[in-house]
């Protein structure tokens, strides 16, 4: 799917989750469905030190890394942007990109649901809730974060991203 057909979605702060300036991302029907196949289409853009499992059923964001997210089976609908964000329906062959401070939480996933989760240049993560003694700290780390120097999908730019 070229950058043009990519979704955008923007997040005020919510809840303790900071959200981002950048746009959370995603592509539909983008990706192969195997976990080895999306794990090595994010890593030929530059997005490792993948992991595959699901997403927590929790709020909660990354302060040190953007993250990808690649669904290679099933369905869910994860609320992205903390609890007064919004319900976002995926399903196999989805992309996400999750700016740094976006919040995520499975709010419902079928039984087969699995994903492949990696970060620009294998970079580290964090996991981080919205504790209000945090913020500062969690302020700093995310304007820290560089920019991808490509999306994990078909190695283009990141709409919105400049």
């Amino acid at each position: 799917m070229p950058a043009s057909m990519t979704e955008a979605h923007r997040f005020a702060p919510s809840g303790g989750i900071p959200n981002s300036g950048l746009p959370l991302l995603i592509w539909r029907d983008a990706l192969p469905r195997t976990d080895a196949a999306i794990t090595a289409r994010f890593a030929q853009h530059g997005w490792s030190n993948a992991w595959t499992n699901g997403v927590f059923d929790y709020h909660h964001f990354h302060s040190i890394a953007h993250e990808a997210l690649g669904v290679s089976r099933g369905e869910a609908r994860v609320r992205f942007g903390g609890p007064g964000g919004e319900v976002i329906a995926l399903q196999a062959g989805d992309a996400v990109v999750i700016p740094a401070g976006v919040g995520h939480c499975r709010e419902w996933a079928s039984e087969d649901f699995e994903l492949v989760g990696a970060y620009p240049g294998g970079g580290d993560y964090d996991i981080r809730r919205g504790d209000p003694a945090e913020r500062t700290e969690v302020e700093a780390h995310i304007a820290a974060v560089p920019t991808p120097g490509a999306n994990p999908v078909d190695g283009g730019v990141l709409p919105g991203w400049k």
